[in-house]
């Protein structure tokens, strides 16, 4: 955790089954493989026992929580393959089609003012 973490306003656990109690939403992120050789975690096993989204540590959550997870994931490191996929409870299919959705469309807005920019400046 970065220092000054609680100056953000948030609660921090240590415990993941403690962070989890009776949420609605698990929204889980990517464990770039960049900091798994660079000696910040002792292995994937290890962070997967301790931060990976299981079921054992979903239970903590509500019934009806919904998972979500940008993408790319790395399954049985950062959340379980069977959660991912979880057709009840996993929202991340839609969550990582409607992300390219709305960057596609933010990059159309961006691409329209500048284009109307540029003829501005041409007149």
């Amino acid at each position: 955790m970065p220092s000054g973490i609680a100056e953000f306003g948030c609660e921090v656990y240590e415990d993941m089954h403690q962070g989890l109690q009776d949420v609605d939403v698990v929204m889980m992120l990517r464990l770039q493989r960049e900091r798994m050789d660079g000696g910040f975690i002792p292995s994937e096993r290890e962070y997967y026992h301790r931060y990976g989204l299981d079921a054992q540590k979903l239970k903590a959550a509500k019934d009806d929580a919904i998972v979500m997870h940008p993408g790319p994931m790395n399954r049985g490191v950062e959340i379980d393959g069977d959660i991912a996929d979880d057709i009840n409870r996993s929202v991340i299919q839609d969550q990582v089609e409607m992300g390219v959705a709305v960057r596609m469309a933010a990059m159309d807005l961006l691409a329209r003012n500048r284009k109307m920019q540029m003829s501005e400046g041409a007149a």
